[in-house]
């Protein structure tokens, strides 16, 4: 159950370009999507350039994992924070994450419910 959200949470940290793309082929569907109240995009290239967007909007921080991660039938949820690493973080949200049958993500569904002024 852990294990998604883990893995989740790495490709958002991974700051190397090429590390992300490993990740997002290894453990994300080509076609996989990601939805949040300030982004809609679907692929990876896309999810990627998402990542890119806002580890530029907050360089140096980190997501974490927030509580446990809840699991059923392909789904996921749980809450991840970000800022500095080994600090409280400054945005926290909820995340739903939708799996194929092969453990790979293939659609996020993003809340914030923290968000810095």
């Amino acid at each position: 159950m852990t294990t998604i959200a883990e893995t989740y949470l790495q490709t958002w940290n991974a700051a190397d370009a090429t590390t992300r793309a490993g990740l997002l082929t290894e453990h994300w569907t080509e076609a996989a999507t990601y939805t949040d109240p300030m982004a809609d995009v679907a692929g990876r290239d896309q999810i990627s350039a998402t990542i890119d967007a806002v580890r530029e909007q907050f360089p140096g921080f980190v997501f974490t994992l927030v509580g446990e991660p809840d699991a059923h039938h392909g789904l996921t949820r749980f809450h991840w924070g970000l800022g500095p690493a080994g600090a409280e973080p400054l945005v926290i949200g909820f995340d739903v994450v939708i799996s194929d049958e092969q453990g790979r993500i293939q659609q996020v569904l993003g809340f914030l419910d923290k968000v810095p002024a």
